[in-house]
């Protein structure tokens, strides 16, 4: 599983809604979107070690 794959998801579920800054929703898309965005090593190691896991094992690309 690549960090890019899942980050294009967040993007797309994020850009799915208005922009609201006063909808929870939105503020949580966008932040996390965010924070992953600046943390990419970071969540493809945690993918890889969730890949090993297991985890993924249904999903096809």
């Amino acid at each position: 599983m690549k960090a890019e794959t899942m980050l294009a998801e967040l993007n797309r579920l994020r850009q799915d809604i208005d922009k609201d800054p006063a909808d929870l929703e939105w503020l949580t898309l966008e932040h996390v979107f965010r924070f992953v965005s600046f943390k990419m090593g970071d969540f493809q190691a945690y993918l890889k070690d969730q890949e090993a896991r297991g985890a993924f094992e249904e999903f096809e690309d």
